[in-house]
């Protein structure tokens, strides 16, 4: 899992979560971005530093005059899709997505432990499942996927 920080072109910044920089690519050009806050479609990253691991004990925080500065506005807590646009995030997750039905969690558990090939994949757990999964480190997005028939 990879976050970049966004950007619209009124200059609304947000984070997007992808599975990788390519991820990100291949939505931006699906037109599955946009703006929670203007709806805009037309995103793109912003530049990000690249931090080396430390081989030794944990580094003292950066001096404050060093910090980034924190973003000035507040984050919205969703992003508003249009009916069009949800069809096509759910298009492009069934179709960009292994559905192993019942088995999630225990082959979203496999994958982690890398007892199984890496892989995006769906299926359904139970709120417990899910959350166990998440308790033990595995990122997990509930996503509720109506079924076909039943979208608008």
């Amino acid at each position: 899992m990879i976050v970049f920080e966004l950007v619209c072109p009124k200059h609304h910044r947000f984070e997007g979560w992808f599975a990788s920089a390519e991820d990100f690519g291949s939505q931006k050009r699906s037109g599955l971005l946009c703006c929670p806050t203007c709806g805009a479609t037309q995103i793109e990253k912003l530049p990000m530093a690249r931090i080396g691991r430390q081989e030794a004990g944990p580094a003292a925080p950066a001096p404050a005059s060093e910090r980034p500065a924190e973003n000035p506005g507040p984050r919205p807590a969703a992003v508003a899709f249009t009916p069009e646009k949800l069809n096509r995030l759910i298009d492009y997750l069934l179709a960009n997505t292994d559905n192993v039905g019942p088995d999630f969690a225990a082959e979203a558990r496999r994958i982690h432990n890398e007892e199984a090939p890496r892989r995006d994949i769906r299926g359904t757990a139970s709120k417990e499942e899910t959350e166990q999964l998440l308790e033990e480190g595995i990122p997990v997005l509930p996503l509720p996927i109506p079924r076909r028939e039943d979208w608008h």
